[in-house]
């Protein structure tokens, strides 16, 4: 079995040994927490770790499951349905924790969603969850948009939690189970370019998520007035 996946890159335009400069210095610590999920995910109990981290990103936690599917449907192809499977799972759970947050401890939910640039998150979501509805879950489950700023809405919002819980299973078994198949197809072609090219990788992806998060706030404003 080929574990060459879980070894930290070292290649490519990454800056020097030693204290990284500030104009890397965020993607550094990136980086970095990178390379220790990569590794718990070729642990003992990288299922267990998976699970665990898979529920609480839907809530609270900041980085996501992908980091560990990643590199253990590369170690294991032939368990990456069972991989995909458990992040869905344990994502769905996690959501109803989010949801519970924003219903139940508006406070704390709205602190959350003000950290995430959205400091009128009750009035906001509101209107958003009551024009766009389930279509919210559905598309946003599925972007690299940290999906906590659904759940917790959801709940902000009093969205139907039957509604919320069928959404939430639909697209986030289709986010995990398309990377599974993407990364068993062709995963050692994708890690080794991610590797080499990590900071031109994580830089795209973080313009990724900034134009949707630009994306949402555009919506959720153009939606207050409902």
């Amino acid at each position: 079995m080929r574990l060459w996946c879980f070894a930290p890159a070292t290649s490519g335009n990454a800056p020097a040994k030693g204290r990284p400069s500030s104009k890397f210095a965020g993607v550094y610590v990136l980086k970095k927490i990178y390379d220790w999920m990569m590794k718990l995910a070729g642990g003992r109990h990288a299922e267990k770790a998976l699970a665990l981290v898979s529920f609480a990103e839907a809530s609270f936690f900041p980085i996501p499951p992908d980091v560990m599917l990643i590199p253990m449907v590369l170690a294991r192809p032939e368990k990456a349905w069972r991989t995909a499977a458990i992040c869905s799972i344990a994502s769905v759970l996690g959501g109803f924790l989010g949801y519970a947050i924003g219903y139940y401890f508006q406070p704390i939910g709205e602190a959350i969603l003000a950290l995430f640039g959205h400091p009128n998150g009750l009035a906001e979501f509101r209107c958003f969850f009551a024009k766009w509805g389930a279509a919210v879950i559905l598309i946003k489950g599925l972007t690299p948009i940290p999906y906590k700023l659904v759940t917790i809405a959801a709940g902000l919002a009093q969205f139907s939690m039957p509604l919320f819980f069928v959404c939430s299973a639909v697209t986030r078994s289709a986010r995990f189970f398309a990377v599974a198949a993407l990364v068993k197809r062709f995963g050692p072609e994708i890690t080794e370019v991610m590797e080499k090219r990590f900071y031109l990788v994580t830089t795209i992806v973080l313009a990724v998520v900034v134009i949707g998060f630009i994306a949402v706030k555009l919506l959720t404003h153009s939606s207050s007035t409902c």
